[in-house]
């Protein structure tokens, strides 16, 4: 055999080398997960998903996301629910280009709050009261409104996660954005 058909021992252990660099991450890889106790995390949501999602009424919850606002008080929205719509706007502004996708809804009593200050601070705003026939099937059915909480109904008219913004404030916007990025509806 001539000299320049034989093998050379350096291009055995290049081509060694280069598989040994593409499989080394893939045994690293299968290490991690079946050898050792480490896991990945199993959920990259901020809020607490409600399951089942709880369905709610037909109208103004569908076609759209919805951040969904419960009012307190006597006066139907006192301080911590005022605190509460303020941090639903900001969520809802800093979406940018994904805004015409959200809506933002205060369920409140119909003494709820100085209208002056809704239009001026929070337009766009829509305001349900609970005894209206649209919004009284829906107040039984989403679980512990507390001060501080904000729902997300998704466009089909779902309950599906509740955030207290008080605790982690960052993670609705995280989560939204992350929805609406996933979602082909509304």
């Amino acid at each position: 055999m001539s000299d320049a058909l034989k093998p050379r021992a350096g291009s055995r252990r290049t081509v060694f080398l280069v598989l040994l660099l593409f499989a080394a991450p893939l045994a690293a890889a299968f290490w991690l997960y079946y050898g050792s106790s480490w896991r990945p995390a199993l959920h990259t949501n901020h809020g607490t998903l409600i399951t089942p999602p709880v369905t709610l009424s037909e109208g103004v919850l569908h076609g759209k996301w919805t951040l969904l606002v419960v009012g307190h008080g006597e006066s139907g929205c006192d301080a911590p629910c005022r605190d509460t719509l303020i941090y639903a706007r900001q969520t809802w502004l800093s979406l940018a280009q994904l805004t015409p996708r959200v809506q933002r809804v205060l369920l409140a009593g119909s003494g709820c709050c100085d209208t002056a200050y809704l239009q001026r601070e929070h337009s766009g705003l829509i305001i349900l009261d609970p005894a209206s026939p649209t919004a009284s099937p829906m107040l039984p059915l989403i679980p512990e409104p507390t001060a501080g909480t904000i729902f997300v109904v998704d466009p089909l008219g779902n309950l599906m996660m509740r955030y207290d913004v008080r605790q982690e404030p960052k993670g609705l916007r995280e989560d939204l954005k992350k929805l609406l990025e996933l979602s082909h509806i509304g």
